[in-house]
């Protein structure tokens, strides 16, 4: 197993890529490398003083979640993301959260009130230490626990597949991560799942979604 040699502990090729791949995917959704910016390998594997079998995989998994794309003559460059495509998937959003929730409710357990309890409170201290990916990872953590407790495997599938996308647009309304906003707007997700009234917490959940949308990116 390839390890990065030149200091004090050698770390195995999962560990190197692992690390390249949380970097450059930070630096997407904190809008540090913005659409269209190159990612060049050596020039990466020479930033980490690593080879570039590990930037390889690294870019690659990028390239899974949509968040770099291949340019013919570029190589790997950040893709885009535009305001219609961010509208799509809220609409989608809407649609299909509002149903996981609702199917969700009646399954819900203290031990189930008590994890996304967990998440809320990891949530608010990576706000206030201004984690963004960590706030951004813990949020979809909340929303995708209703994609999966609905256990609907098609629901499921189509929040795995537009996931990276709404972190990306979290990311850019990221003034909501400044502060404890984002966490106390998940505990009223909360009390309005507790109510019981299960149009009472749709509703609740998309007024939360709709709290993002009020940003123009046209």
């Amino acid at each position: 197993m390839e390890a990065i040699r030149g200091t004090q502990v050698d770390y195995p090729i999962n560990s190197i890529s692992e690390h390249v791949y949380a970097d450059l995917k930070k630096g997407i959704l904190a809008g540090d490398l913005q659409p269209g910016t190159r990612l060049i390998v050596t020039e990466i594997a020479g930033r980490f003083q690593i080879s570039q079998a590990p930037v390889r995989e690294a870019l690659e998994r990028l390239k899974q979640e949509g968040l770099i794309t291949g340019i013919p003559n570029k190589g790997s460059v950040v893709s885009s993301i535009s305001a219609k495509e961010i509208r799509d998937i809220f609409v989608l959003r809407e649609i299909i959260e509002g149903f996981a929730v609702r199917q969700s409710m009646p399954l819900l357990t203290e031990e189930d009130y008590s994890h996304l309890n967990v998440i809320i409170s990891n949530m608010d201290i990576a706000a206030k230490q201004n984690e963004i990916l960590s706030i951004l990872e813990l949020d979809m953590d909340f929303h995708g626990f209703f994609y999966k407790k609905c256990d609907n495997q098609a629901i499921l599938e189509l929040w795995d597949h537009m996931r990276t996308k709404v972190m990306r647009f979290m990311a850019i309304s990221n003034r909501h991560y400044t502060t404890n906003v984002l966490a106390d707007w998940h505990l009223i997700l909360i009390d309005a799942l507790r109510s019981g009234d299960a149009d009472a917490a749709e509703a609740a959940f998309i007024e939360h979604m709709h709290a993002y949308k009020m940003i123009d990116l046209d």
